[in-house]
């Protein structure tokens, strides 16, 4: 039923969240994990046949033995972007053309080429989210900030804010399970007011979700006003003559994984699978 299901596609939201573990993902310095996912979806660009998305699919299973994270946590959290996916695939069935005429419903025809597209990019996309979960799950928030920090150095010479940019990117991932759950805690209150999210076509189950954006933006409003307050009580300046308390440091591990993404990227587009 929509109201339980979309509770229940909620909490599978698994982008801003951490989980915390001793794996090699874990251990792995955070500027080179930001590095190593650039390079990934660079490399996840460049996949041009079935061939290339099986060895990404053997090198993201691969990477996901590493993490040794919990596997229903991380399937659970394309539920999400299931409906995405599904609606990426019937667009490009349907206006994708080329190729041999494969199923013809009165004027709409879904042909080869509009299949092969819609099926890579959906690949691509659940690629993607996988990926940029485990970046998140396996860093923690402060780490995640000094990495894209470090990373945004060189750009402090042409006037751009490192600190703060990095400092609002890893705020706003936070801030998605946290609004997430807000938004499940609210939709269980009005349910128990006798609010109806399951009855309906498709149209009106979304217009009855509509009242919960009220009471989840002054939530979000609130929830923002009480963290600048926390952070100007604590003497928070910005990102001048800030110390760490545990500098970052690159190790070999660090270095193998690093080679071992570039070696995938130059794999896929040398290779032309």
């Amino acid at each position: 039923m929509w109201g339980v299901s979309a509770v229940s596609l909620i909490k599978s939201i698994t982008i801003g969240q951490y989980l915390p573990g001793t794996s090699p993902l874990h251990r792995l310095d955070p500027r080179l994990k930001i590095i190593s996912l650039i390079l990934y979806i660079t490399a996840i660009f460049f996949v041009r046949t079935f061939a290339g998305y099986g060895a990404a699919f053997l090198f993201t299973s691969f990477l996901l033995l590493l993490a040794r994270l919990p596997l229903g946590y991380v399937i659970r959290g394309l539920r999400p972007v299931l409906f995405l996916v599904a609606f990426t695939i019937l667009l490009h069935f349907f206006m994708t053309k080329g190729g041999e005429v494969l199923v013809r419903i009165g004027p709409l025809t879904v042909e080869s080429a509009g299949v092969r597209l819609g099926l890579f990019m959906s690949l691509r996309l659940l690629f993607l989210v996988v990926t940029t979960s485990l970046l998140t799950l396996t860093t923690s928030p402060i780490a995640l900030t000094d990495g894209i920090e470090y990373l945004l150095k060189p750009f402090k010479r042409v006037g751009l804010p490192a600190h703060e940019i990095a400092m609002m990117m890893t705020i706003a991932l936070r801030f998605i399970p946290t609004l997430m759950e807000e938004s499940q805690k609210i939709m269980k209150a009005q349910m128990a007011r006798g609010a109806d999210f399951e009855s309906g076509g498709f149209l009106q189950r979304a217009r009855s979700m509509a009242p919960l954006l009220v009471p989840l933006f002054i939530s979000a409003f609130r929830r923002a006003d009480d963290l600048a307050v926390a952070m100007e009580a604590r003497c928070y300046r910005g990102g001048e003559h800030r110390t760490r308390m545990k500098e970052m440091v690159v190790t070999p591990l660090d270095y193998w994984a690093l080679a071992a993404v570039t070696a995938f990227l130059l794999l896929i587009a040398l290779s032309g699978i």
